[in-house]
């Protein structure tokens, strides 16, 4: 008994340590292969009840996601200027919500371990979980298990099929083979029956060979397809100078002198791509768009996609709404094209629900009262289609794959990330967008103010990444893939649902048994 005390009270700091190890910026990737197997020997263990199960869930979770997530507390109290007695209860809440789905995928778990084996339904619950998470209360897939393998390409390619959460699958299906074939060696009853184990093992041996010979065919396609010579510039200009309107000029004469150096480095550039309100006042109606124009103009073919905010009249005339927009300034100097974001940052760029908490006005008066963008409709340069997505809409799969969908053959990402400071979050954030481009078969560019800038490959290859919080300037030649792929004309969360639903019959069917078994005991 005394073991199993101490084994329940060791596994949740365990699990929820070497998860953390995993994450990008710390980069142990290839421990997420087994970082579950110390709460899925507990969960497996018929001497824990689903009740603790689900306690060591959550604990697990809070280790987790509270260092994971530690950045909340430099976002809200360094550039929300929010007090301690605020960030700190934030951190805690939003840690505590996150852990509420290892919380409940533990308990199930425990409760039907003796319904259907662990390694089919693990993986069909913790994606079918993880697919909640994605879309409840505007959605916050932050870090799901995928995004560990973001360096390693080899191992991400099923992302075609079945997008970021196939990888997770087969993460959690890898942890639960581990368990199963431990099980066997110590001489303890593993599955009955074979089959449901051979099918598993065989999956995930499939995916292993289809990922290295997708990579290498389509990096024979690479080859044969047409290129944009893309560049991108990060300004590294300080948060919290960035909108003061005395420096406008300045930030403005910085970006212009790094694309004049860009430029004459790699003349040949198509597009020349600035970060997330890189431009700190409204494009439409400021005399400071003429500097631009002199740029533009002394480069036959070459357009500036740069972020700006915008604002307009709502379609009764009577309101002016804000967006946070992208904007494509041609050779001419003229917006030729636009794209407002359209998946805004809650508390951030808007206030939830503002009307029933009008409270939290004072609390956070730095956030933006933005207007979520309504088109996915890619913008075009040259005849050549652009999926844009603008801060963390790129960590939103559907995003990508409505513009992918819509026509876009390149995706870029315009970002702050100046938000999160020296932490791991510019990592975390990166990492997300290689899924975007492997799912989608795009080239991906990323220009963000403080970094992390770079290029993606369709494969998931990143390549000149920039330092953080250093000014910084590239050009790559991307492919123009028109290509789409079974992820892309599926939709972005055909597989997580299938898996909920797949998980949820299994746990109605586990209810009907038990509710049968009690019936027979009781007659």
């Amino acid at each position: 008994m005394k073991s199993i005390n101490t084994k329940f009270i060791l596994i949740a700091p365990l699990t929820g340590g070497i998860l953390l190890l995993t994450s990008p910026g710390i980069g142990f990737a290839s421990l997420a292969w087994f970082a579950l197997v110390p709460l899925l020997a507990l969960i497996r263990s018929p001497r824990i009840t689903a009740g603790k199960a689900c306690v060591v869930g959550f604990a697990t979770g809070m280790i987790y996601f509270t260092f994971l997530l530690s950045w909340i507390t430099i976002v809200l109290g360094h550039y929300g200027h929010l007090p301690l007695w605020i960030t700190i209860p934030a951190l805690i809440a939003l840690a505590s919500y996150m852990s509420l789905y290892p919380a409940i995928f533990s308990y199930l778990t425990a409760r039907t371990r003796d319904t259907v084996p662990l390694f089919w339904f693990a993986p069909l619950l913790w994606v079918g979980l993880d697919a909640l998470r994605n879309r409840a209360f505007s959605g916050f897939p932050w870090m799901d298990l995928a995004y560990t393998q973001y360096s390693h390409p080899f191992l991400i390619q099923v992302a075609d099929l079945a997008g970021h959460h196939g990888v997770t699958f087969l993460i959690v299906m890898v942890n639960c083979l581990i368990i199963e074939f431990s099980y066997g060696m110590n001489g303890r009853k593993r599955t009955q029956r074979p089959w449901p184990l051979i099918a598993a093992v065989a999956l995930v041996l499939l995916a292993m060979v289809y990922s290295p010979w997708r990579y290498r065919e389509i990096n024979n396609q690479l080859a044969k397809n047409p290129t944009m010579s893309v560049g991108i510039i990060q300004g590294n200009i300080a948060q919290g100078q960035k909108w003061r309107p005395e420096i406008q000029l300045e930030t403005l004469d910085k970006y212009l002198s790094l694309s004049r150096r860009q430029l004459a480095a790699s003349p040949e550039t198509d597009l020349l791509i600035w970060p997330e309100t890189a431009l700190p006042f409204y494009l439409q109606t400021s005399s400071l768009t003429k500097f631009i124009r002199v740029l533009t103009e002394a480069h036959p073919d070459l357009a500036v996609l740069t972020g700006a905010p915008r604002h307009a009249l709502d379609p009764s005339g009577t309101e002016i709404r804000y967006y946070n927009s992208a904007f494509l300034i041609d050779d001419q100097g003229l917006i030729n094209d636009r794209y407002d974001k359209r998946h805004l940052v809650p508390f951030g760029e808007y206030i939830p629900m503002k009307p029933l908490l009008p409270f939290l006005g004072p609390l956070v008066e730095s956030v933006g009262d933005f207007t979520p963008g309504t088109s996915h409709l890619p913008i075009i340069h040259n005849t050549t289609p652009i999926g844009v997505l603008i801060c963390f809409e790129s960590i939103f799969p559907e995003l990508a794959r409505t513009q992918s969908e819509a026509g876009a053959k390149l995706l870029v990402n315009l970002t702050n990330d100046a938000w999160f400071g020296l932490s791991g979050a510019p990592w975390q954030h990166l990492s997300m967008a290689v899924f975007r481009a492997v799912e989608n078969r795009r080239g991906l560019a990323r220009a963000a103010n403080t970094g992390i800038s770079g290029f993606i490959d369709p494969l998931g290859n990143l390549s000149q990444l920039s330092p953080l919080f250093a000014d910084f300037s590239a050009t790559s030649t991307l492919p123009v893939m028109a290509e789409k792929t079974f992820f892309t004309f599926l939709g972005g969360h055909y597989f997580g649902f299938i898996c909920l639903c797949l998980a949820t019959i299994i746990c109605v069917y586990d209810g009907y048994l038990r509710k049968k078994r009690i019936i027979i005991i009781h007659a």
